[in-house]
């Protein structure tokens, strides 16, 4: 069965990076768009980041747009989100999130158990 476990994430002082990876496996992997989504508390699921089945295509956030980038490796079956300058409103659980198609973001159908990031000020 589709598995998606994300890794990287932890507590950093505001203008500070982190690099989450997302490990994916039980489909293939080229196939399908792939997209990053974040929660913070008491709020909803918010799309962060997504990127095609063949990586040349990338969206973002405006919230996120210069600041983070997506990238994924077929060969690997990962998806990666680099992010630099934190905000502490970037605070939220990440969920990596597989698309059902391979060059749609934003309907995502399996998503994982999320990697925390914390961002102090």
């Amino acid at each position: 069965q589709v598995q998606l476990v994300e890794s990287g994430g932890g507590s950093v002082q505001s203008g500070g990076s982190l690099r989450l990876s997302c490990a994916a496996s039980g489909f293939t992997f080229s196939n399908y768009a792939m997209s990053w989504a974040r929660q913070a508390p008491g709020k909803g699921l918010e799309f962060v980041s997504g990127i095609y089945s063949d990586g040349r295509t990338t969206y973002y956030a405006d919230s996120v747009k210069g600041r983070f980038t997506i990238s994924r490796d077929n060969a690997k079956n990962t998806l990666y989100l680099q992010m630099n300058s934190l905000k502490p409103e970037d605070t939220a659980l990440y969920h990596c999130a597989k698309e059902p198609a391979s060059d749609y973001v934003g309907n995502y159908d399996y998503w994982g158990q999320g990697t925390q990031v914390t961002v102090s000020s």
